[in-house]
């Protein structure tokens, strides 16, 4: 059947893979790690291996997906970690155990399933509700896919949304435990609180000089100063060869001779068909109806060519374009088959054709629009010329010099000016240089992990030579020379000596207030009263509490079995607190709404886990091994 939603399904992939990205692709794999060569591949599930060169791309995409929804808070070294690359090729395994299994059981999802999710995305939809063929095709061409490969893919993600789908629904969660759930977190707790504030113990503490000293010694982690180090540096980048490339007229007219197919717009077409279909493999009078019938349509076309459009809506038998009036839009060659061809682009604008013949029956074309090509001139490509060929001169003359600068730090390696004046940079110095990057600094060349770790080099250190080249951005390369180095140092004692003592002396209020204050617990748990205790309070999980959250999180952890209970904690910059539950209750209305909403959450989350026992389960089957020798090697 000619079905053109069917025949071109480039659509923009993120649009629907964002609706149907599974859940379980995040699962582990550590139970079935199996050490093996490379020459396995990193993975394997069943016979399929997954290569290096698929583990770098998917983490390669990860970055970049990552990069555009997390904008200027992106930060690269989050994924850089042995922990992030590991997880990525663990979604890979997931993944290609689930479509293992989809294959072995033989799930599938049918052409029109996948024409009406296409037909239900708003992107591609006109303000008056019908389709665009227009911003569909644009954004199929923009993603550089073949509908065969997009088809799939769009086949392959709905079987996982169906499969994880159902497989969450076979979770059960019992009322009474959903219940039982819920009333923990109504659950009602009254309170009577008994501070003991650190403020009310600092007369009675006296630090002595020994205390003072012995605290020093034990945290001499708190006042080291870090070693550092005085840096020369250069670094060759875009902005340091642009000044070295030029581009002439010439070498512009050159270029436009060379790509005049690039600045030739082709002519275009819009078209729109009628559809008899016939049957596969249909029988000679079946074929000869279908055929009758399309000339009959024909006959009325010819009778009323203004009424194609409306002709097409209530005789084409072509689903995907008879609501539209059989508009294609945008027609390219090769892609209807040659008779098509023919009639398309054999017609002139407002012309319709005869029958045409094809393996999905019988149309009747109309040519609704023609645009002839056109020429772009020399003078109007001259400036996007200009800026190409600028570009490629800049990559080119960038891998020239990046070789000569890689050479030159090195051979040279007492000092950066020759390669400096080699390559006309400009020698800048950095002062006060620790081991790893410092946030205040930002994005500066010389505040890379990388660059301060060659920096802190032995070599670099000792003897001040050189660093390596270190890249530390795409085209973007710096070398360093240590000019001074301060070892790391311990604060003297008398520097800090007046923060220690305020301290010290914060500390020694605490542990006061914390003694008078479990005395006090003892005395109250061994009599069961609530002498110095202030008024109750009522406390519950799903309200902001009215004590200070410390000592509502020990209210809350506290056994409460037999009552009054009692719960001693340390506040933090306040003192030390005790609280006295004396009783425990549930609201006399409950919050019907929110415990329906709980009741699915619980649900949601044993179907999470059955999921992930249905995946683990499957990827057994599928005999998967990871090949610890390359994962390692990867993630150093």
């Amino acid at each position: 059947m000619f079905d053109f939603v069917r025949n071109n399904k480039r659509i923009l992939q993120g649009v629907l893979l964002l609706l149907i990205i599974p859940s379980f692709v995040l699962v582990g794999v550590e139970s079935y790690q199996n050490r093996g060569d490379s020459a396995a591949g990193v993975a394997s599930v069943g016979d399929q291996k997954i290569t290096q060169q698929e583990w770098d791309d998917a983490q390669r995409r990860q970055i970049d997906q990552a990069r555009q929804q997390m904008g200027p808070q992106f930060d690269q070294k989050l994924f850089d970690t042995p922990e992030a690359k590991r997880e990525v090729l663990e979604n890979l395994v997931a993944e290609r155990a689930v479509n293992a299994e989809i294959a072995r059981s033989h799930l599938t999802v049918g052409d029109q399933s996948i024409a009406k999710a296409i037909n239900a995305i708003e992107s591609f939809r006109k303000p008056d509700g019908s389709f665009d063929m227009d911003a569909y095709r644009a954004a199929l061409a923009a993603q550089g896919m073949t509908p065969q490969i997009f088809e799939a893919r769009m086949r392959r993600d709905m079987a996982i949304q169906q499969l994880a789908g159902s497989v969450q629904a076979t979770a059960f969660v019992p009322r009474s435990v959903a219940s039982r759930i819920s009333d923990i977190n109504d659950q009602q707790r009254e309170v009577q609180e008994l501070v003991f504030p650190v403020a009310q113990y600092l007369p009675q503490v006296k630090v002595t000089d020994d205390m003072v000293k012995a605290f020093y010694d034990k945290n001499a982690n708190l006042f080291q100063i870090p070693e550092t180090v005085k840096a020369e540096y250069i670094v060759l980048d875009s902005a340091a060869v642009e000044s070295q490339v030029s581009v002439t007229d010439a070498e512009i007219a050159q270029f436009y001779e060379a790509n005049q197919k690039r600045f030739t717009t082709p002519e275009e077409r819009t078209a729109s068909h009628i559809l008899i279909t016939k049957a596969q493999g249909a029988k000679p009078a079946e074929e000869a109806a279908a055929k009758a019938k399309a000339e009959a349509v024909l006959a009325e076309v010819r009778k009323n060519p203004a009424d194609f459009a409306a002709i097409a809506k209530t005789q084409s038998q072509d689903p995907g374009s008879a609501p539209n009036g059989g508009d294609l839009g945008k027609v390219e060659r090769g892609t209807f088959g040659k008779a098509m061809d023919d009639a398309l682009f054999g017609l002139k604008e407002g012309e319709i054709s005869g029958i045409v013949p094809s393996e999905f029956g019988y149309h009747i074309v109309k040519v609704t629009s023609v645009k002839p090509a056109s020429q772009k001139s020399l003078a109007d490509a001259k400036e996007e010329i200009a800026a190409e060929v600028k570009k490629s001169k800049l990559s080119k003359k960038y891998s020239e010099l990046a070789e000569q600068f890689n050479d030159s730090v090195y051979e040279q390696s007492d000092s950066l000016k020759p390669t400096a004046d080699k390559l006309g940079l400009k020698i800048q110095t950095a002062d006060n240089l620790t081991r790893k990057p410092n946030p205040a600094l930002g994005a500066e060349p010389y505040n890379n992990e990388k660059f301060l770790t060659a920096l802190y080099g032995a070599d670099a250190i000792k003897n001040k030579r050189n660093t390596e080249a270190v890249e530390v951005a795409p085209a973007v390369l710096i070398a360093g020379r240590v000019v001074e180095f301060k070892p790391a140092t311990k604060r003297p004692l008398a520097e800090v000596e007046a923060a220690i003592r305020q301290r010290v002396t914060q500390e020694e209020a605490l542990r006061l207030a914390r003694q008078a204050g479990e005395a006090k617990l003892a005395a109250a748990k061994a009599s069961g009263d609530a002498t110095g205790f202030g008024e109750t309070k009522v406390l519950s999980r799903t309200q902001q509490p009215s004590i200070n959250s410390a000592g509502a999180l020990a209210v809350f952890k506290a056994d409460v079995t037999k009552l009054p209970a009692y719960v001693g904690v340390d506040l933090p910059g306040i003192g030390y607190g005790v609280y006295r539950i004396g009783k425990v209750s549930q609201p006399a209305q409950p919050d019907t709404a929110r415990r329906s909403q709980e009741a699915e959450q619980i649900g949601g989350l044993v179907g999470q886990a059955e999921l992930y026992n249905f995946v683990e389960a499957i990827k057994a089957k599928s005999k998967v091994k990871i090949n610890a020798g390359a994962t390692q090697a990867k993630t150093e």
